[in-house]
Order: C-alpha cells, then sequence, then structure tokens
C-alpha cells in the first residue's frame, strides 16, 4: 500500500483517480494547491505525488517544496485538451513519469504499484511502528 497525494485544479478527475487508487489498496489525499499539499506532507509524507502539470508549471519549483518519503516520486499529468507548458529544468530531473489522465489512469496505477514494491524491496518506505499500549 503506497500513500499517493493528488493536486490539481479539476476535482472531478482526482476524486475518480482517488477511488481507484483507493479500491488498489492505496491511500490518498487530494488537495487543489501545492501549499495545501506542502502543509499535509510536512505532517505525514507521502510516497508518491501526483500533481497537475500546469499547476508546477506556473508555480516554478514549488512542488520540489512538498516532502516525500524516502524511495518516493512525483508525477505529472495533463488532460489531453491541455496545450504542454514548459517546466523548469530542476523539476524536468526531479520528475519520474508524466501521464495524459484519465487516459492512462491505469499506468498510473501501475507506477503507483511499482513505486510501492521499489520503497519496500529498498527498505525505503515509511516504517509505522504500533504505539505502546497503556494501561488502563
Amino acid at each position: 500500500m503506497a500513500y499517493v497525494t493528488l493536486i490539481g485544479r479539476d476535482m472531478a478527475l482526482l476524486e475518480g483517480l482517488s477511488q481507484s487508487l483507493s479500491a488498489l489498496g492505496h491511500r490518498t489525499t487530494v488537495t487543489a494547491s501545492l501549499v495545501e499539499a506542502r502543509e499535509l506532507a510536512a505532517i505525514d509524507p507521502p510516497l508518491v505525488v501526483v500533481a497537475e502539470r500546469a499547476l508546477a508549471s506556473d508555480a516554478g519549483t514549488e512542488l520540489l517544496g512538498v516532502p516525500l518519503i524516502n524511495g518516493g516520486a512525483r508525477l505529472l499529468y495533463r488532460t489531453t485538451a491541455v496545450p504542454v507548458a514548459p517546466l523548469v529544468p530542476a523539476l524536468q530531473r526531479a520528475v519520474l513519469a508524466e501521464l495524459t489522465l484519465p487516459l492512462e489512469r491505469h499506468r498510473l496505477a501501475a507506477l503507483v504499484q511499482s513505486i510501492g514494491e521499489r520503497a519496500r524491496m529498498t527498505g525505503r518506505s515509511a516504517r509505522h511502528t504500533p504505539t505502546e499500549g497503556r494501561a488502563i
């Protein structure tokens, strides 16, 4: 199971993707802004960040400020109707893949699965230890 943060303006698309990923056993959050994503990730960093390309392009390197757990990855998406916006070189190097959604939703699921497996195999995924029980 991977923790995925979806960032973008099309809430209907992101909610659909969130439901699809949740059905596969992944935990998801949906945010409309990079600022909100960064605040949530500061508390609980995701393994995968999926951000709208236009939003990331407009924000420059702000997407790089969203923390990931070790072994995590950043993915960008766009819809078929949106022209490709330029990215700053630092962001180009930090992005694992770019997707056209919803057409490539199965590729998104496969990438999330692969990133999760890679993180587990290398020991880089977050380790959650149970809290100690207290006497009642």
